[in-house]
Formats: structure tokens, sequence, C-alpha cells
């Protein structure tokens, strides 16, 4: 009965999702998609609570029957990339693309939103449609949503990422650690400026930061437990207006990404030391803006064990433990609430040329995934409300 009612969904959830796809909002900016989202909830008699953290939406599906309250979630933002996709659902916003699936995540949930709504006379318990702004832009959307009370009185909540590394049919989770924590980190080097021919009489500022570069990639190779995953990325470096000009100043832009609060802790204390050491021993100044972004995701065992279960047996999903990986995602701060489970639902196909990676102009995913995704959503809500209703009743 599930498996007919979301193939015959299956076509509406394509074209909300290559509908997203032409019309992406940047993080914080999502206005119309919120809208869109909004009026087919609405359309489906779905209590809807909007302008949440500015445009998210909580969708309320409340059952004829007392029970546990689920709570699923969506996000809706889009990237600053541009689409380089030969294909009738290219982005038509010049610089801005869904190169993440989260048009799929949105039209995933619209579509479990509509199963749902035809049950309301049998179903137990509240269902909380959670359709979220801005994962991909720290601080996220995620802690503006639980302070609007996205949260409150939800018992468990699960969420779901279309996974082009994944292919279709196959699902990953983890228990416990799944994604990394995210940090940023500015350092400024302020040396003192001057002739190219003459750098005696200067303190040059990119020789100073080419060193500290250098001296950072030994942050996680002789101070971190080797058993710790770590990584401290230099994703950028400014300095200098011409090749005779001895700088003054220079940028270090970069990333930190771990598992656990203490690696995160000790990372970026040695930061500060070698940005503050490396520039003294130039004759420079180091100035650091640390800031701390999405925690690691960290899933509930009991869940994990769950999804592991219901993947393959309601969802005809293959499920594997999935190693740890260091994309994060703000999906964390709603497990520092409640139990849950994030999962990993392959989206990937070679066959049809689905093979770039998640923020690649050229991203897409298989549809067919997100059946999939519709699917294990469903399966882990009921799966839940059966379990906790019979061990209620016992």
């Amino acid at each position: 009965m599930q498996k007919e009612a979301l193939q015959a969904l299956f076509p509406s959830m394509v074209e909300h999702r290559r509908y997203l796809h032409r019309h992406p909002e940047l993080s914080f900016m999502e206005k119309e998609t919120s809208s869109f989202v909004a009026d087919r909830l609405r359309g489906l008699g779905i209590e809807v609570t909007s302008g949440i953290g500015g445009f998210g939406l909580i969708g309320i599906i409340r059952g004829s029957k007392p029970g546990k309250t689920v709570a699923l979630r969506a996000d809706m933002d889009a990237l600053p990339i541009q689409d380089e996709k030969q294909c009738d659902y290219a982005s038509l916003m010049p610089g801005v693309m869904h190169a993440c699936g989260h048009d799929g995540h949105t039209a995933v949930l619209l579509a479990v939103a509509e199963y749902y709504s035809r049950q309301k006379e049998e179903l137990e318990g509240e269902i909380r449609l959670i359709f979220q702004p801005a994962e991909e832009v720290c601080p996220g959307g995620a802690v503006s949503m639980i302070e609007a009370g996205a949260l409150k009185g939800a018992d468990v909540i699960y969420g779901v990422h279309l996974w082009t590394p994944i292919p279709v049919g196959v699902a990953g989770s983890a228990p416990g650690p799944l994604m990394a924590s995210t940090d940023e980190f500015f350092i400024d080097i302020q040396g003192r400026g001057g002739h190219g021919g003459m750098p005696h009489r200067t303190i040059d500022s990119v020789v100073a930061a080419s060193a500290l570069v250098l001296q950072l990639q030994s942050v996680v190779s002789r101070s971190v437990d080797p058993l710790n995953p770590a990584v401290v990325t230099i994703g950028s470096i400014q300095g200098g207006t011409a090749q005779n000009i001895i700088a003054d100043r220079c940028r270090l832009a970069g990333t930190v990404r771990c598992f656990d609060e203490e690696t995160r802790a000790l990372i970026r204390t040695r930061i500060h030391e070698m940005a503050e050491g490396t520039a003294a021993a130039y004759g420079a100044e180091a100035a650091v803006d640390y800031m701390l972004g999405y925690p690691s995701l960290v899933n509930d065992h009991q869940e994990f064990e769950r999804f592991y279960g219901t993947a393959a047996t309601a969802a005809g999903l293959l499920p594997e433990v999935s190693p740890k990986i260091m994309p994060a995602e703000d999906f964390a701060y709603y497990l520092r609430e409640i139990p849950g489970c994030f999962m990993l639902v392959g989206a990937g196909n070679p066959e049809k040329g689905i093979i770039y990676p998640h923020h690649h102009p050229k991203f897409d995913i298989d549809e067919a995934a997100m059946l999939h995704a519709a699917a294990l959503l469903i399966a882990m809500r009921d799966s839940y409300c059966a379990e906790h209703d019979s061990s209620s009743g016992a």
C-alpha cells in the first residue's frame, strides 16, 4: 500500500523538485521557496506556521489518535554556483544553483506530507514537518528553528540527504558521529610594506603568511591524536597589489573539521599559538578571528539500529554503515536536543551521467532516489510509533 501510494506521488515529487531547481534561492533568501512550500501544505489541509528564523516553516499533521510526535526535516537553500547542466530544469537564476540536493529534500518532504495528510483518520500522534532555511551558511537555520519551538514536544527527529557518492538503492548512516564539526578562521598578518627592491626596510607579510600555511599543516599531523580524524585546510591567501610592492598585510582563511569537542578545542588553541608565534618570528603580528560553526552530527545509537533494520525491510534499500565524512550539517543541532538519525540516501548513477560531486556546477541527482528517501522517512516514523505504541500497551 505504501509503495503504491508513493509511486503515485512520484510524478509530483519530480515536478516539485524540477521547479525548485529552476528557481533556486540562496541561504536566508528563500522567500519564494518558502511560499511555494506553504501553499502546497495548506492545499493539503495541513496547519502551517511560516516566517520562522527568516523563511523557515513548520507543517503539522495531527492524527485522530494520541501518540508520539515525530519531526521530519528538509532544507531549502541553494548555493552561489553557476549551473552548467544542459537540461530543461537547469537553474534560471544566474550564479545560483541547487548543487547539493536541497530541492530534492524539499520535494521528498512535500510528498511525505501528502502521503500522511490522506491518513489523518488512522494516524496516531503528530507529524511535524520542518522546512528549514539556510543550511549552507553558518550560523545556519537549525538554531533559529529550535529557538522558535520547532522541537517542542517532539520525541524524535529524522532527516535524509540525497547523496551522489552512494549509488541509487543504497543508504548509509552510522551510530554516533557521522559528519564533522565545521569551524572557520581568518588570520590577518600585519607587516610593514615597501619597495620590492628594498626588502630590508620592510616586514614581508606574504612571506610570514606563507610560512604559517606550512606550519599549520603540522597541527593535525603533530598535535592531534592520529586515531581522531581531523582536517585543517587553508582555502584562501590574499595579499599584495603589485609585483614590485611588498605587502604590509596578508590574510589567510581556512576551515577546521573534526568529530569530538576535545580535538576541536585543541586545534583552535594550536592555530592561535602558531599564528602568533610564526608572525613574531618574521617581525610581524597576527590577529586571529576564529568562528565556531556547526558541531559534529552524532546519531542516536538506537535510532541508527532502526535505520539499519527498516531501510531494507520497509524501504527496499541496501543499508550500509557509513564511514565518518568531513562535510558538516546543521541537522547536528537537532540531534543535540532530541534523539534521531540522519541518513544518506544514494542518488548517484553513472549510467545516467550522475557522477558529479556535491557543490559542483554540473551536480544532479538520480530522481529515483527521492522515492527511496520518502519511503525511508515514512518507514522510520512508522517503526518508531509502532514500537512505542506496543511498549506503552505492554
